[in-house]
């Protein structure tokens, strides 16, 4: 390829690319939570404090990404003593799995907004698909920083044994566990 060919391909790349905006996740916004079976007696209901990434969205050719990284060491049920129950080797396991990551692509675009995300959860060292369907989505302008602020809500199940998080199995709990995420994002600068 020569010089003009790689400068022509260079430009329609960043051309092409021109309309997709990258957004940082607002941490003090953003709480991937969810709801699984106690025994069948109930449901215990949590979540995870302590959520970062990027998203890229491209609202003109209906595409973009998603990349979260969780720390399952913020997990809060609302109960100290499970909270602690639940980092340890029982469950999550945290001195050994430090970190929970979700990447995937934007879909289903319908007026520039995504219905779903197609990607995938990697959770205690095990990475599987996992299709989260957006329930709510909005962008605005930020009344304070002038950028624009995006939220959406998006839903999905995952079997947690399937991640090796069987605990309480035996005993018949069920392991779907229903994944509701509220997230935020801000246009990076």
């Amino acid at each position: 390829m020569n010089h003009l060919t790689l400068a022509t391909a260079s430009m329609i790349a960043l051309a092409s690319s021109a309309n997709a905006i990258e957004y940082k996740v607002d941490p003090d916004h953003t709480f991937p939570s969810f709801v699984a079976d106690h025994m069948g007696l109930d449901h215990w209901r949590g979540k995870l404090n302590s959520t970062s990434g990027t998203i890229v969205l491209d609202k003109q050719k209906g595409g973009g990404t998603v990349e979260l990284s969780i720390d399952p060491a913020s997990i809060d049920y609302g109960l100290d003593k499970l909270n602690e129950w639940a980092k340890g080797p029982q469950l999550f396991d945290v001195a050994k799995y430090p970190t929970v990551t979700y990447k995937g692509k934007l879909a289903g675009f319908h007026d520039g907004v995504p219905s779903r995300v197609e990607g995938e959860l990697t959770l205690h060292g095990v990475t599987k698909p996992v299709a989260l369907d957006i329930d709510m989505f909005k962008c605005i302008p930020h009344p304070m920083l002038k950028r624009e602020l995006c939220g959406a809500e998006a839903k999905g199940t995952i079997q947690r044994d399937q991640f090796g998080l069987d605990a309480g199995k035996d005993y018949g709990i069920k392991m779907d566990v229903a994944l509701e995420i509220q997230v935020e994002a801000i246009a990076v600068e």
